[in-house]
């Protein structure tokens, strides 16, 4: 197998899942490289397999992004596939997941142009519908809505739909659980911290730095895993981390559902890169077979 592990320039250093991937391929004998999306030298036609990673700068470089997993998608086997990658990069595709009856955050959806209505309500978040690593992301206070109201501005005069959400206060003693399956099988989880104080927040690093450990989930947040699942189109992804926030009466609501370039938690769980490039390795056997 030769596998490129893609990544970005500014993420190469800080990419924890790449040292563990790199041995458990090295353990298969596999000839690795970790390779920057958007470095013209790269000749992706080598590659059985490009693995899609650490890509952290796609949301400010959209169109070059896509436009990148397009071609390569034509040169080599991408994963995750293309198609799966033009959905999951917009965040709209939560109101698709809901429609088929995934549980989410109630999210609205403000394009630029639309009315801005945040009316007084309890606290909420404001994000930018693509976006990576918390960066546009603000929580506002229910006295805060001109400040709210601001931040949609700014989102829409670069561009960018806001997605409002209420902000659930009970991630601040639960934090908030991430399920990562490979081929569709549960993995590990991991509980993050809240990472949303109020007030500014940074728009220069590339992502939010979080703090992370190993978690058990419930059995309900297992059962929303199988639901997002069973709903994600253009076919079964390699890998998916699955976002989970609990509302106020502890049911479990997907945040995000990130197949596109996730940090996998994989340093956490022993065995979890072994897995992933067993599930690679089983899923071209597949392939190839039928």
């Amino acid at each position: 197998m030769r596998l490129a592990l893609v990544t970005a320039f500014a993420a190469k250093d800080l990419d924890q899942d790449l040292a563990p991937l790199l041995v458990a391929a090295q353990e298969r004998g596999w000839n690795t490289q970790v390779c920057c999306w958007d470095d013209a030298s790269v000749d992706w036609s080598r590659f059985d397999v490009a693995l899609l990673r650490s890509t952290w700068d796609y949301a400010y470089r959209l169109e070059e992004f896509l436009a990148w997993v397009s071609a390569v998608a034509r040169q080599t086997e991408l994963q995750n596939s293309a198609a799966l990658v033009l959905w999951n990069t917009d965040k709209r595709y939560l109101l698709q997941l809901a429609d088929l009856g995934v549980p989410i955050i109630a999210t609205r959806l403000l394009a630029p142009g639309s009315p801005i209505d945040v009316s007084d309500r309890a606290e909420f978040v404001v994000k930018p519908s693509v976006g990576a690593g918390a960066r546009g992301v603000r929580r506002f206070a229910s006295g805060e809505l001109e400040a709210a109201r601001e931040h949609i501005l700014m989102l829409h005069r670069t561009g960018k739909t806001a997605l409002v959400q209420p902000y659930l206060g009970r991630v601040e003693r639960e934090g908030e659980t991430a399920l990562i399956y490979f081929n569709g099988v549960f993995s590990h989880a991991i509980r993050k911290g809240p990472l949303l104080p109020v007030g500014a927040r940074s728009e220069n690093a590339l992502f939010e730095a979080e703090a992370v450990i190993a978690r058990t989930p419930r059995a309900q947040e297992l059962a929303v895993g199988q639901q997002v699942l069973a709903a994600i189109p253009a076919g079964a992804p390699l890998y998916a981390r699955i976002d989970l926030l609990s509302d106020a009466a502890g049911r479990p609501l997907l945040l995000e559902l990130e197949v596109t370039e996730p940090s996998l938690f994989l340093a956490t769980e022993p065995g979890s890169a072994q897995r992933l490039l067993h599930a690679l390795a089983t899923r071209r056997a597949k392939a190839s077979a039928s």
